[in-house]
């Protein structure tokens, strides 16, 4: 999968696939963004991983990491539970 991008460099992730990937319906993706419920980050590689990019999407215990190539495919993609991390 290709991520869009903007004008201004930001990445954008398709709601339907990310939703998928959240294990959402796109709806509740959606309500949860908009109270505030769903976080994200993009890190820029450096040295060696100069030119890719890392995005985590967190949505309560749960997150969704992809690393993004210079032409903005995903190279690769985890989901990562986040509740051994909260004792």
């Amino acid at each position: 999968m290709r991520l869009e991008c903007n004008e201004k460099g930001d990445l954008f992730v398709d709601p339907d696939f990310l939703s998928r990937k959240l294990c959402l319906t796109p709806q509740e993706l959606q309500r949860r963004m908009k109270i505030g419920l769903v976080t994200s980050l993009v890190e820029a590689g450096t040295g060696p991983d100069a030119g890719r990019r890392r995005i985590t999407v967190r949505c309560g215990r749960t997150a969704w990491r992809a690393i993004v190539n210079d032409g903005n495919a995903i190279t690769s993609e985890e989901l990562v539970s986040l509740r051994a991390m909260d004792a």
